[in-house]
């Protein structure tokens, strides 16, 4: 799978809120705010699991639809990777 600019992007923003959540711990900022700003990078991390496994899945469907296979199994494996990722 070729991963787009888009989800580089997203990845590196998170990159960039853990590292600020680093900066505030390093700075005894209040725990609610750090836990505020892990709450934030957590549902970034969630939105991105979603979205690669969508472009991933719909990738596979294509795939399997122009090779004449079911899709039947591809959807089950991105389904599976879904539930664990929680």
């Amino acid at each position: 799978m070729e991963y787009d600019k888009a989800v580089v992007n997203r990845i590196k923003r998170i990159e960039g809120q853990v590292k600020g959540v680093l900066n505030m711990i390093e700075e005894n900022k209040d725990c609610k705010d750090v836990i505020t700003q892990l709450s934030a990078s957590r549902s970034a991390v969630d939105r991105t699991i979603g979205l690669i496994a969508s472009m991933n899945l719909e990738q596979c469907v294509r795939e399997n639809i122009a090779n004449g296979e079911g899709t039947e199994r591809v959807v089950k494996e991105a389904v599976d990777l879904l539930v664990k990722s929680r």
